[in-house]
């Protein structure tokens, strides 16, 4: 594989259409929105203004992110709040050629606030239906339990969550990872799979290898949210690779909060090499401080990721979606055909 000037792959990355697979919805919430929902909803936040919550965007770990990302999503009370929420970020990702997203939402957020969980999914999906039809974005909805909440809780949310099956996709497993592992919640899972869901799960971000195994093998999960911790156990990078589990991979989140030191010690393009299924997402974009290309383009940088590992990336985001196989096939078709194109270009220019 050859390696090309990094100037000559920000088109590449621009013109690729991309799956987005690990959003976290409240964690695109924008600070300017943020504001002006809190002004419709009568709330006052604990910041005089917009530069003075982007000043508190400085995190040591994952639960100093999480207090901060718990307290935004205070203001958002209503469904017209969730579609805005949810509008703003389809509309942005847009003009990053995303086409198609598969989003996480957490309701114990606001469902313990005394929010309806019909507010919260009805003003989500009717911004997804929308850009469907108006930005040509397709999208899966996943409902998340709180790792930090009780089993009990998670069960009583699946309970409240069947009447919208029709709605939501599959179940995933988020918030604080240490001392919460993965197996706590087996019993939920087993009930979600029992009713239709897939399911996914956090694993193996700020956990050890065997909250990914726990993951993989109590949870029975589809593919594993992070899972870059996997590199310290030889077996298991084998297991991902030969049954093709993904990696849902989030390389300015993980900087940013403290899983790696920088973005050049990231292990994503080792793994990629290992013949491991990563995609590469944006996570929280609000708070991290970077949507999907920007991810391409300082991951690619910092990595020296060649123009063919960037249309992996691209190519594999579909491959681990729950899109239809001939959906998945109808864009890494137009993948290739955008990078025989920006080779040809390449050569007419060298």
């Amino acid at each position: 594989m050859s390696t090309l000037p990094f100037s000559s792959l920000e088109t590449l990355i621009q013109a690729l259409p991309k799956a987005e697979l690990h959003i976290h919805i409240e964690g695109s919430f924008e600070p300017e929105l943020m504001f002006v929902i809190a002004q419709r909803n009568g709330i006052k936040l604990p910041y005089p203004d917009v530069k003075a919550i982007e000043q508190a965007y400085h995190f040591s770990d994952l639960q100093s992110f999480l207090d901060i990302y718990y307290a935004g999503a205070q203001v958002l009370l209503k469904e017209p709040d969730f579609y805005d929420l949810t509008w703003a970020y389809l509309t942005r990702v847009a003009q990053d050629n995303v086409r198609h997203v598969e989003l996480f939402f957490d309701p114990q957020t606001h469902t313990d606030r005394g929010v309806p969980l019909l507010d919260v999914i009805e003003g989500i999906y009717r911004a997804l239906k929308q850009a469907e039809v108006e930005l040509g974005i397709t999208s899966r909805m996943i409902l998340c339990f709180l790792r930090h909440l009780s089993v009990e809780q998670a069960m009583e949310t699946l309970q409240k969550a069947l009447p919208f099956k029709d709605k939501i996709t599959a179940v995933g497993l988020d918030s604080s990872e240490k001392g919460n592992p993965p197996e706590q919640f087996k019993a939920v899972f087993d009930a979600a799979r029992l009713a239709g869901f897939l399911t996914v799960a956090h694993a193996g971000e700020e956990g050890p290898p065997e909250y990914i195994w726990q993951a993989l093998e109590q949870l029975k999960v589809s593919r594993i949210d992070h899972g870059v911790r996997c590199d310290e156990d030889p077996k298991l990078i084998r297991h991902l690779a030969q049954h093709n589990i993904p990696l849902t991979v989030c390389p300015l989140s993980n900087v940013k909060l403290r899983v790696f030191e920088n973005l050049s010690q990231h292990n994503l393009k080792t793994l990629l090499e290992e013949g491991l299924c990563i995609t590469l997402n944006s996570d929280d974009p609000a708070y991290f401080g970077g949507y999907m290309n920007q991810n391409f383009l300082e991951t690619s940088k910092a990595l020296d990721l060649s123009a063919e590992q960037i249309v992996q990336l691209a190519k594999n985001s579909f491959t681990a979606s729950f899109l239809k196989e001939e959906e998945k096939r109808k864009h890494q078709r137009e993948i290739d055909a955008i990078f025989q194109v920006w080779e040809e270009a390449q050569s007419s220019i060298d």
